[in-house]
């Protein structure tokens, strides 16, 4: 009986830099759950990669003083080289550099030129170089990209389109007859009423203000816009012909059973991208899943405030398996997870060191100590035997239930719950009293056979999440990784093996402070020696228009203090703040919300144009427009007056 097939993708990281530990979460968790699908018996295609073109990586070469392929030579490289180290299991690693990807790029475009699909005009509009998107002036936040919060600038220049629109009731319809297409539910939601619902754009699908690209081949002077280029991966990775001589590869595994992406890509992988497997007429991927952020505890990652975690960091660390038990584990199903140095130490002592590892080590120390090393299946049973087969048996059911729902970090709860069970059995059963009783030698036999049973269903289990440790785990015991099926059964261990004479320590207690002293020196000696920090970062920006002073005098700054913040419903980027200027109070609303929290904000003295035309945002009205400063990083600071100041001092 051949095994049925299942197709997972990751989004294809972008090969600006080097990713950090929030990027390779993503990786971490498309390979759990491939390897938990081979397990269940499927027969897995799993697939990620690299987008490697656009104008961005283009003034990263140039800044680099290299051309653009050898730039992402070396970014792909870096980004191949920690998804390896990270133990994942993938099929393909794909390029948008690779040659046949390339082809079949402008296949497709010219495919849907042909078609009527894709016309040529001119777009005019607000362009976001880091996001690589057009907007219009009605979709900015504040002026800036909705998306990142960045600056975007005037673009004006000949363009391809795709007829978004002509597929967008068809689109409408598949989400509302498919209700597994979009998970979590909050991103379906999101899709719908901020996107389709109310219209979908015309999007441009080539540029010419910059070569980095796949040449449109019919109009070379064109080249394909980035998500047309990096959304076909997916097709062309598995041997996607436009001419319709598709590989075997394709016709086996397509259409994908998961993209699993994170949640700031949902709208081109839940709209643009089925749109134009509709064009192609291929059918749609069976489920999009939006994943959270991880994010820094203590504050953005900022390659600026030299605090950015890599997984190489936490590798040296911490290990390659204990870094895959944190990010899968720690990640809530929908909302954010956040990672803290001492969060990893606090979950490496209790749940790996205390729970797991503790466990492990105390049954093979006292299998050597009782019955030098022996486990023998005796059969003299007690009720407390019955609840651990019970809660051993009954583990993979519900370890298999949440993973079908991708609830991967309930999944690992339920594997620990099990581990938790076993320690609990050995204080119920107290083997070191059993051992000081001689007619109670089978006894004790028993409960260290039950024990040894139970520590190879939980490792069989936790495989697909921390391989590794499974493995030691079953060294150790002279065990083998039990298949679905064999998890159905307790008492599969064959009675007389040996475990090892001397258990070897999975996961040893950390100091805490001395892991933070580590952390210290590690930032430390990525901020530049004292000699080079002679001269501030400066930040180079695009000039504005002269104005007169007669023009600057028409704008109003006043110092204001807010009294009242609060966050903008339906909205992740937005503060509302009650400002108090002078005798006066006046409402408005900032995107900021990815930098201060309200609390923060209340009290704070801040700089305000007071006499901007009042506006309103995401439905809530604006009268004003509190001034920040913007790093490299994207970072905003609130302009706030040097020395104390009353509210409504003019600023002059």
């Amino acid at each position: 009986m051949s095994k049925k097939p299942y197709y997972i993708t990751t989004a294809i990281a972008y090969t600006s830099g080097k990713p950090h530990i929030g990027n390779t979460y993503e990786i971490v968790l498309a390979d759990a759950i491939a390897r938990f699908k081979r397990k269940e018996g499927y027969d897995v295609r799993f697939q990620t990669g690299t987008d490697e073109h656009g104008q961005k990586i283009e003034l990263k070469a140039q800044e680099a003083g290299v051309s653009p392929k050898e730039f992402v030579d070396g970014t792909a490289g870096e980004i191949k080289r920690i998804w390896d180290m990270m133990n994942t299991s993938y099929d393909k690693f794909i390029r948008t550099t690779d040659a046949d990807h390339e082809r079949q790029v402008q296949k497709i475009f010219k495919k849907l030129y042909e078609k009527g699909d894709i016309y040529k005009g001119h777009y005019e509009g607000m362009y976001c170089t880091p996001c690589e998107s057009f907007f219009t002036e009605s979709q900015l936040v504040d002026g800036k990209c909705p998306d990142c919060g960045r600056p975007c600038q005037p673009a004006k220049e000949e363009a391809y389109f795709f007829k978004m629109s002509k597929y967008a009731d068809r689109l409408i319809e598949h989400i509302n007859t498919h209700p597994e297409f979009i998970q979590p539910e909050s991103r379906k939601n999101e899709m719908m009423n901020n996107f389709l619902l109310p219209g979908l754009q015309d999007l441009c699908v080539s540029r010419t203000s910059f070569s980095w690209g796949v040449t449109v081949d019919f109009d070379p002077k064109h080249v394909t816009y980035v998500w047309l280029d990096a959304l076909t991966n997916y097709i062309t990775g598995l041997g996607y012909d436009c001419d319709g001589e598709n590989g075997e590869l394709f016709q086996k595994f397509w259409p994908a059973d998961l993209h699993l992406i994170g949640k700031d890509i949902i709208r081109f992988h839940t709209i643009y991208w089925p749109i134009f497997l509709m064009a192609l007429d291929l059918p749609l991927p069976k489920q999009v899943f939006g994943h959270p952020w991880l994010l820094q505890g203590d504050g953005k990652m900022s390659k600026s405030k030299g605090n950015v975690i890599y997984a190489d960091d936490l590798v040296d660390l911490f290990g390659v398996d204990a870094v895959r038990y944190f990010v899968l584990h720690e990640m809530p199903f929908e909302n954010d997870g956040v990672i803290t140095w001492e969060l990893l130490v606090e979950r490496m002592n209790s749940d790996l060191a205390n729970t797991l590892g503790n466990l492990v080590n105390r049954t093979i120390s006292m299998s050597n100590k009782y019955f030098g090393g022996v486990v023998t299946k005796s059969g003299v049973e007690e009720d407390v035997d019955k609840d651990l087969i019970k809660a051993a048996c009954g583990t993979r059911d519900k370890v298999i239930q949440k993973m079908a729902g991708l609830r991967v970090a309930d999944a690992m709860t339920e594997i620990f719950n099990l581990f938790k069970r076993c320690n609990k059995y050995i204080d119920e059963t107290m083997p070191w009293a059993l051992a000081k009783d001689p007619e109670k030698k089978d006894r004790l036999s028993t409960v260290l056979y039950n024990l040894v049973e139970g520590i190879t269903m939980g490792a069989s289990l936790l495989a697909p999440f921390m391989p590794e440790t499974a493995e030691r785990i079953f060294t150790q015991l002279n065990s083998s990784e039990r298949t679905m099926e064999e998890l159905e059964s307790f008492g599969l261990y064959p009675s007389g093996n040996h475990v090892v004479e001397k258990p070897e320590i999975l996961f040893a207690r950390l100091d805490m402070k001395e892991i933070l002293a580590k952390v210290e020196k590690m930032y430390a000696a990525r901020q530049k020696p004292e000699e080079s920090k002679e001269e501030e970062p400066v930040i180079d920006i695009e000039p504005k228009e002269e104005i007169t002073f007669e023009e600057f005098g028409k704008m109003q700054f006043q110092v204001g203090e807010i009294i009242a913040c609060e966050a903008v419903k339906k909205s992740r980027k937005l503060l509302c703040s009650q400002v108090k200027i002078g005798s006066q109070v006046k409402q408005i609303v900032s995107g900021i919300k990815a930098h201060y929290t309200p609390e923060e904000m209340v009290g704070k003295k801040v700089m305000v144009l007071v006499n901007l035309k009042p506006a309103k945002l995401a439905g809530v009205l604006s009268e004003g427009m509190l001034l920040c400063a913007e790093n490299e990083d994207g970072e905003l600071s609130l302009v706030v007056p040097e020395k104390e100041m009353p509210s409504g001092a003019e600023i002059c």
